[in-house]
């Protein structure tokens, strides 16, 4: 039987609702809340106590949780005005939502550039003669990136950007994906780098050739914190590297060059409360160049009309889209955005 104007009309309609009803639903989802949780008092606390319960949140007393509701809502009131504002990226309801920006920053940074300089010359640079990029690479579907870590209230985002690299790298050459240890850079490698109190990559680099390799993470476990230096064991695996190159300064198709062929080191400037919330989409927040945090970048392709670059944090898998970040590239600006032109550098490793 034929359908009638009518019928067809009414049929179009209620699956345009139920498609704009999807959206909103996995909308409402990624940002952790509803406009209805906005409109009174009671709904407020409620959604409080249902995000304490998501993320295991425990106060010490009713003062210490009043309080941690006043920055709650700050902070929700600015995820919601700006998820509002913009379209590329969502902001969302994270662990990290009863911190002020400025304890956030304190706690889950720490890279540190003003150390004396590292940086070789770019004349070392091995992708330099590169042609003919691939349009995208996903490190993680070729199997060179392991599980996204966290690395808790210390701030030791350079250990974890430069395990992850030598992880790539060692799973290129070898074909074996192994779990690398954080907690030993932390602890061993003290001549420039300082812990929990922050580092830079390149001298980790340095100190993985020097010290003859990196154990296993089973074998030397993350704590969270400092700890005191173990020997190197007998008989336990290590992963070694030749040594490391840095990629020219601001200079985006060079660290696309050398993205197309392993994961990177890179430092970006992760401060701007936006990051903090960051939940889903490609971002293009504003933050400024001031480099304060290392990561990994991962690979690079395109959404729509914006370019990305893949880039692995060490916030665990509840921050961003299961740990990770799409960052806008291709902004027009040679420092890149958040600074993730300015300082990478990769390991190195003979077949």
């Amino acid at each position: 039987m034929a359908l009638s104007s009518f019928s067809k009309f009414f049929i179009l309609s209620f699956s345009m609702s139920l498609f704009i009803y999807s959206a909103l639903a996995r909308d409402f989802s990624i940002v952790g809340y509803s406009p209805d949780d906005l409109t009174c008092i009671d709904k407020l606390l409620n959604l409080f106590e249902s995000w304490m319960s998501k993320h295991e949140k425990i106060y010490d007393n009713i003062e210490e949780k009043l309080h941690r509701f006043e920055v709650f809502k700050d902070n929700l009131k600015h995820i919601d005005e700006t998820n509002q504002k913009v379209s590329s990226y969502w902001l969302g309801l994270n662990e990290f939502a009863d911190l002020s920006h400025e304890e956030f920053k304190k706690m889950y940074l720490g890279l540190k550039v003003d150390f004396p300089e590292r940086r070789k010359s770019s004349e070392e640079f091995s992708y330099r003669d590169v042609m003919d990029l691939p349009k995208s690479v996903d490190w993680r579907k070729k199997g060179a990136v392991t599980n996204v870590k966290n690395q808790g209230a210390c701030g030791s985002c350079w250990a974890f950007s430069t395990v992850a690299a030598v992880e790539g790298i060692n799973q290129i050459v070898t074909g074996n994906l192994t779990s690398l240890s954080e907690q030993e850079l932390i602890d061993c490698d003290t001549s420039f780098n300082n812990g929990c109190n922050g580092g830079l990559m390149d001298y980790a680099f340095s100190f993985i050739v020097s010290n003859g390799g990196l154990h296993k993470e089973d074998d030397y476990p993350y704590l969270m914190k400092e700890g005191t230096c173990e020997e190197k064991k007998e008989h336990l695996e290590v992963v070694t590297i030749s040594g490391y190159h840095d990629v020219p300064k601001n200079d985006e198709e060079s660290l696309l060059k050398a993205l197309a062929h392993q994961p990177l080191s890179v430092a970006i400037e992760a401060s701007g409360r936006d990051f903090q919330f960051y939940s889903a989409g490609v971002f293009n927040g504003h933050c400024e160049t001031e480099l304060d945090h290392g990561v990994t970048a991962v690979g690079y392709g395109s959404s729509k009309d914006s370019d990305y670059i893949i880039v692995k944090n060490s916030w665990g898998p509840k921050w961003g889209e299961k740990g990770y970040i799409r960052m806008k590239r291709n902004t027009g600006k040679t420092e890149g955005l958040c600074g993730i032109n300015k300082m990478a550098s990769y390991p190195t490793k003979k077949k």
